[in-house]
């Protein structure tokens, strides 16, 4: 409807932007965990209820939290002891390799109660870690699962002072208009849902960015001046692999560039360091030149002793070394571009827009109904449907002909 409409002919502007969404379940603590998944493989796995009446210690009928002295370290792991002890021995004695072939309900059970028994938890002290003695890890795993009632849920934060537990919405806005034209729910942890990785995968998505190279004007004259796409973000999409794809793309990035932090306060960036990709070398601000490496890097060494500028550079005792990613140059050519005027006015007053659309969406919605990634990405995709239909309304969206147009 947003294309038959017309209402973002000449629009060429896309903004990328993220935001979490809280979840429909509770945090659970790892012993709230290892209790659920176990009972879990007793409900979906077919004979394991006698399985974990056999080898399992623990009474796992009961309900509530176990009757321990909770303030007190030695009980706290020792009932996780138990706990692991007994997911490990159910694991052991149940056939995996057939219930996962399987798939179905039982796999994802017997899945999680692995993963809950080894996500937080590590050998107690003084323990080789074959003795039966556990403890709760003293560090948080990576993308560490939070609930085995929703086990996509994750914890994250979206900035360094807000904690939030739940999803990731991603979206693409035409900031004039607010008009969302594509959108992703992911989990809110991992690689490959990160704001850069989903953000490209958006604009592949986006049916509406062809609008863009229709111009601005009645679409009559043959002379019509063609508008390259551009895409506005935050520097959570700056990454290079992103950069290069909207490069090839043909369009123009407003990208505010990942900042640049020198390993001395106030000393050389990264940017004070001369590169040639051509050759394959870089210069230090002394004027000393190296080759990259296979893996691209660059170690400056004996050249940093006695070098009149080390104190800028580097307080590393083997002296300043320098990775470089395959998307260097064109990291550092938009660096150059984002300190134009241009770039700025036209990053200032169009990207900060996006966040409209973001308050929309999560008003009264911030937290979700459903459950799992699958749901939830439908939930989203409605969600903007209905607030498309309304701001097209208050655009002056008509029906002419059996055409939709915005009048």
């Amino acid at each position: 409807m947003i294309i038959e409409s017309g209402a973002l002919r000449g629009k060429h502007r896309r903004a990328l932007d993220s935001t979490v969404l809280d979840d429909a379940v509770a945090r659970q603590d790892t012993v709230t965990q290892l209790i659920a998944a176990v009972r879990r493989v007793g409900r979906d796995v077919d004979g394991a209820t006698q399985v974990i009446l056999t080898v399992c210690s623990f009474d796992y009928t009961q309900t509530g939290k176990p009757q321990i002295a909770w303030d007190d370290p030695a009980a706290r792991d020792e009932l996780v002891s138990v706990l692991v002890a007994d997911a490990l021995a159910l694991l052991a004695e149940l056939d995996v390799d057939v219930i996962t072939g399987a798939g179905g309900r039982a796999a994802e059970a017997v899945a999680i109660l692995a993963l809950v028994a080894g996500q937080d938890v590590e050998p107690a002290e003084g323990s080789d870690g074959t003795d039966g003695r556990w403890r709760i890890a003293r560090k948080v795993a990576s993308d560490r699962m939070i609930s085995v009632v929703d086990p996509e849920t994750r914890h994250t934060r979206k900035t360094p002072e807000r904690k939030q537990d739940g999803f990731k919405a991603h979206l693409a806005v035409e900031p004039d208009t607010g008009l969302a034209t594509a959108a992703a729910l992911t989990k809110a942890t991992g690689p490959e849902n990160s704001d850069a990785s989903v953000g490209g995968q958006l604009l592949d998505a986006d049916p509406t960015i062809a609008e863009a190279n229709e111009g601005g004007g009645d679409g009559g004259d043959a002379a019509e001046v063609m508008e390259r796409a551009e895409v506005l973000g935050d520097s959570a999409y700056g990454t290079g692999e992103l950069l290069d794809k909207i490069n090839k793309a043909g369009w123009d990035a407003t990208i505010k560039p990942h900042p640049l932090r020198p390993p001395v306060e106030g000393g050389f960036t990264l940017d004070d360091f001369i590169y040639d990709a051509a050759a394959g070398t870089l210069t230090c601000p002394n004027q000393i030149t190296r080759r990259l490496s296979k893996t691209r890097s660059v170690t400056f060494g004996a050249a940093c002793r006695g070098c009149p500028l080390r104190e800028q550079c580097t307080t590393a005792a083997k002296g300043r070394t320098v990775n470089l990613s395959e998307f260097e140059q064109v990291r550092r050519d938009h660096r150059e571009r984002a300190k134009r005027p241009e770039f700025q006015q036209v990053y200032r007053a169009k990207r900060p827009l996006v966040e409209r659309s973001i308050a929309w969406l999560t008003r009264g919605n911030r937290r979700l109904r459903y459950r799992g990634v699958i749901k939830n990405n439908a939930w989203l995709h409605h969600r903007l449907a209905g607030l498309n239909l309304r701001r097209l309304l208050a655009m002056g969206l008509t029906s002419t002909n059996g055409a939709w147009v915005v009048a």
